[in-house]
């Protein structure tokens, strides 16, 4: 007779054990036979932009880790939502995987009365990569070359100026929110763009004021002397511009805004092609001439200690916090 234990027949141990090698090898042969065609890295901002620097300047070493071409497609509109939501409906499978940043899965989600996508549920962190610095840059003949001389001129302006971002909701648009309400000039017009490239183009011939940009993609204006850098937005300054003063310096205090880039796959893609994905980020990641470079952009590769693969979903789910306490205090808030 059977031996019945709370209503199931019992099973040796050695079947359990079994069962549990079997999925372990199953899983390893689907990291090694994954992938079998090329994979596709979403950006979800347009060519030209930092985000899409930062993509294509680790795709080749993606590439060379995966054994697998690794296409960087950009994706604008929606301040970055049009790509993520197209990454979060693909199939759970490894071949379309976003790099994502602290606008599209922490402000997103307190910018916007119903957002788009749940970027906890519906993603699975792979790696968290960079952190960037934002800066102030504004036209070349604006009348201010000073933080503390753009607080006068925007106060006093406010309703004539205008300022530009990569899109409704992105990170440019919330840097540049927040410090207009921290400097009393809520009035300045937000004029979005699909994508960090035009926006740049404009305030280059000076259509618009001023544009809360990442360091990564503007050093080359600035040095060029088509742009002004007026203040580093981060807490600390960038090895890239070590002569622009950071907001807090020029009497700011407590200002900061900062971007971090991860890759993210759709929920339900196997932990087996997550683990490969991320063993071949690290590689990427590790590389010095792309670390180099990387830092050369105003990207700074994220400390060991923040690299746990644990650490991942905690760390959004912290970020998501943080950021919902700031955009209620700056009360910005989108449809």
């Amino acid at each position: 007779m059977k031996r019945i234990v709370f209503g199931k027949p019992w099973l040796p141990h050695w079947l359990f054990v079994a069962a549990a090698v079997s999925v372990a090898c199953a899983g390893a042969a689907l990291a090694q036979a994954w992938p079998t065609r090329p994979v596709t890295l979403v950006v979800p901002y347009s060519a030209g932009g930092s985000q899409d620097a930062v993509a294509r300047l680790l795709s080749s070493g993606l590439a060379a880790a995966l054994g697998q071409q690794v296409v960087v497609d950009n994706i604008g509109g929606g301040g970055g939502m049009l790509g993520v939501m197209r990454v979060a409906k693909a199939p759970p499978d490894g071949y379309q995987f976003l790099l994502g940043n602290v606008g599209t899965h922490a402000q997103s989600q307190s910018l916007y009365d119903r957002p788009a996508y749940d970027a906890v549920a519906d993603f699975v962190p792979v790696v968290l990569l960079v952190d960037q610095s934002m800066l102030l840059a504004v036209r070349k003949d604006l009348p201010a070359g000073t933080l503390m001389e753009f607080i006068a001129y925007s106060r006093a302006n406010q309703s004539k100026m205008q300022y530009g971002s990569a899109g409704i909701g992105s990170p440019t648009h919330l840097a540049c929110a927040l410090l207009n309400a921290a400097i009393g000039a809520e009035q300045a017009t937000h004029v979005p763009y699909r994508g960090g490239g035009p926006a740049m183009q404009d305030l280059m011939a000076g259509r618009i004021d001023y544009f809360c940009f990442n360091t990564a993609s503007i050093k080359p204006q600035i040095d060029a002397g088509t742009v002004k850098a007026l203040a580093i937005l981060s807490a600390a300054r960038v090895s890239s511009l070590p002569d622009v003063p950071t907001a807090q310096e020029q009497g700011l205090k407590d200002f900061e805004v900062a971007n971090w880039m991860a890759f993210f796959v759709p929920k339900g893609t196997p932990a087996a092609i997550v683990g490969r994905l991320r063993e071949a980020s690290l590689a990427a990641l590790a590389a010095e001439p792309t670390r180099e470079k990387l830092r050369v952009l105003g990207a700074e590769p994220v400390a060991d200690d923040r690299l746990p693969l644990d650490r991942l979903p905690g760390f959004v789910a912290s970020e998501i916090a943080k950021w919902r306490t700031i955009i209620k205090q700056a009360g910005t808030r989108l449809e």
